[in-house]
């Protein structure tokens, strides 16, 4: 009977080896980006796997295309064409555009301009509270649409309700329906619009299908109008889109199906990539990767990519110890700006991009990417902190010649503030914890800066979660440091920089919330560019949010670019922001595929794809 049993059980267990993995026979590839993605609503979604994900299955006025070249081009979409905007007579100006013929959602019905004003509408709306939803603020109207007020209330901290101040509010954004055109009026023109237009937050929706708050979960419900549907998803398994038959643009779509299987493991990624079983993995062990380069010359990819991998403080974890905390709040915080600055220049950069990234990686001192360009021609990043009249480029010396001197200004600064024991170390610096998503890479990189640290005696815990938790922790400002990451939603350098408002859902250091929202100790002066304006001991609403606001109208680009170098000064003084190095891409794909391509915004495309 044991025998008997034995083979049976060998049989189920050969079956699921075979069953394990979709076949990729019949036209379809099996892909790895991440685990579970946060959200798979295109309002809602601000990570890179998802947009992936969505951008195969909604068609937006503008998308991501190549040339005959192989060049990344933006071109039109659902959209007859991408046209030019009109001016109007109060500075403002008007995209019109002609949706195609042939336009339908996954079941069936036609795809209508007024589902676009919709989906604009809400995604821009205060209630809906969408991350992304601050990129509709160059919109006419958007100003009204995202205002809030307190309600009266408050929460369980004690902390203010606040609810939408105008909740008839829109976007100036009219559809005709009869016609198929819509009209969208901007403040003022933009350069990088079309690239907005291929964002995902600006794809469509329809109103009867999202009033279902959980339609984006379940494929029964989920009801789509670009290449792709989503065919089954077994949730923290796999999610399999299948090529959609009513898709305007059907007969252009070479893969049938695609699996995306929802792991964050990097062996296992690997494993599976060699077995054959997965064509594409987005993330590799990085004690293997020097082995890759070699094993795998053609298949191991280090793609160019405009982004930066940094450390956010949550500006109001408390790192002085209690013998400094005085009554002057702004001096207490001005302390703090000092420490998490000194603190930065504790990590070798060159050492983590060397020994631990190992793919191209360029060792980071400022916030916005390489590769954004400033209004002379010149790259943003080495204009960074100029004003400052230091030997080095950005904010502190990245060289490895400057480890040493970096070392001794940190500790100058914190020997200030913390006790010494009698071996040398900070006896009284807080127990931080380094919050990281599930990577072997992160973990790599969260050990190492947690040794650098604790030489000087200063303590830093890891705890790591799993992806759609990460991010939603991090949002919420429940943690004290946390790894992060952000690659360029558009070729601005704005995308980098207008995250950081207030009421961004991108606002995970918390700038101008919690107990520092009614600080007053910032500083800003935009008289030399034309503005009445120069605040001095502002809060962070008053100085970087109206920064931000004034960026996002001024059409003289050497004003706007110099203006961006302002807020990237403010931001990194207050030391919450630590970067890193600035990103490459590293995946792994198959030499059997042909019509892949990325992007640099790190989203994958696979709709063109052929399996040799």
């Amino acid at each position: 009977m044991k025998k008997i049993i034995a083979i049976i059980l060998a049989a189920v267990l050969a079956l699921s080896l075979l069953t394990s993995c979709q076949n990729t026979d019949n036209g379809g590839i099996n892909v790895c980006l991440s685990s579970e993605p946060d959200t798979l609503d295109p309002a809602l979604n601000s990570a890179v796997d998802g947009a992936t994900l969505v951008s195969h299955l909604f068609s937006g006025l503008a998308k991501w295309s190549q040339d005959e070249n192989g060049n990344l081009i933006i071109v039109a979409d659902a959209a007859k064409e991408l046209v030019s905007p009109v001016e109007n007579a109060d500075g403002t100006v008007t995209y019109t555009y002609t949706l195609r013929d042939g336009l339908k959602w996954s079941d069936g019905q036609d795809v209508k301009a007024s589902d676009f004003v919709f989906a604009w509408n809400r995604a821009a709306s205060f209630d809906l509270g969408a991350d992304y939803g601050y990129m509709f603020d160059v919109v006419d109207g958007y100003n009204e649409v995202s205002e809030s007020k307190e309600s009266g209330e408050v929460d369980s901290d004690g902390e203010p309700i606040y609810v939408a101040a105008n909740p008839d509010a829109k976007l100036n954004v009219v559809a005709d329906d009869s016609a198929k055109t819509i009209a969208v009026t901007l403040y003022n023109a933009v350069a990088y619009w079309n690239e907005l237009l291929a964002f995902p937050v600006y794809f469509p929706v329809r109103e009867d299908i999202v009033t279902n708050e959980s339609w984006a979960t379940d494929p029964a419900t989920y009801i789509c109008n670009g290449a792709y549907t989503i065919d089954t998803w077994k949730h923290n398994s796999i999610i399999t889109l299948k090529k959609n038959g009513n898709y305007v643009d059907a007969d252009t779509v070479k893969m049938e199906y695609i699996n995306f299987y929802l792991e964050d493991d990097a062996n296992n990624m690997l494993a599976n990539f060699k077995k054959g079983d997965w064509q594409l993995i987005d993330d590799v062990p990085t004690n293997e990767i020097s082995t890759l380069k070699t094993e795998y010359p053609d298949e191991f990819v280090v793609a160019g990519q405009i982004g930066t991998y940094y450390v956010c403080w949550n500006i109001n974890e408390e790192i002085l110890p209690a013998s400094k905390i005085t009554e002057d709040l702004v001096a207490n915080e001005k302390a703090r700006q000092e420490i998490r600055n000194a603190i930065s220049l504790l990590f070798d950069r060159n050492y983590i991009v060397e020994e631990i990234g190992q793919a191209g990686q360029v060792p980071a001192s400022s916030f916005v990417a390489m590769g954004m360009t400033d209004s002379d021609g010149s790259e943003f990043y080495k204009n960074a902190n100029k004003s400052a009249g230091n030997s080095y480029v950005g904010y502190y010396d990245v060289s490895a010649d400057a480890m040493e001197s970096n070392i001794k200004a940190a500790l100058e600064v914190l020997d200030k503030y913390y006790t010494k024991g009698a071996d040398g170390k900070y006896t009284d610096f807080p127990t931080m914890t380094y919050l990281y998503n599930t990577s072997e890479g992160h973990k790599a990189i969260g050990e190492y800066l947690a040794a650098a640290l604790a030489q000087y005696g200063i303590t830093m815990n890891l705890e790591n979660q799993e992806w759609n938790t990460f991010l939603n922790t991090r949002k919420e400002g429940q943690y004290s440091i946390a790894r992060n990451g952000w690659l360029a939603d558009y070729n601005d350098p704005i995308c980098f920089l207008d995250m950081w408002i207030t009421n961004s859902g991108n606002n995970d250091v918390q700038y101008g919330k919690g107990a520092t929202a009614s600080l007053a100790m910032y500083n800003l002066d935009l008289t030399a560019y034309g503005y009445d304006i120069k605040v001095e001991n502002g809060t962070w609403a008053e100085t970087y949010d109206v920064l931000i606001s004034k960026i996002k109208t001024e059409t003289n680009n050497t004003n706007r670019m110099a203006m961006m170098h302002i807020a990237e000064d403010l931001l990194m003084e207050t030391g919450c922001i630590c970067p890193l190095y600035f990103y490459t891409d590293i995946y792994m794909i198959d030499d059997s595929v042909t019509g892949f391509f990325s992007n640099p915004l790190g989203y994958k495309y696979f709709m063109y794809c052929e399996i040799k």
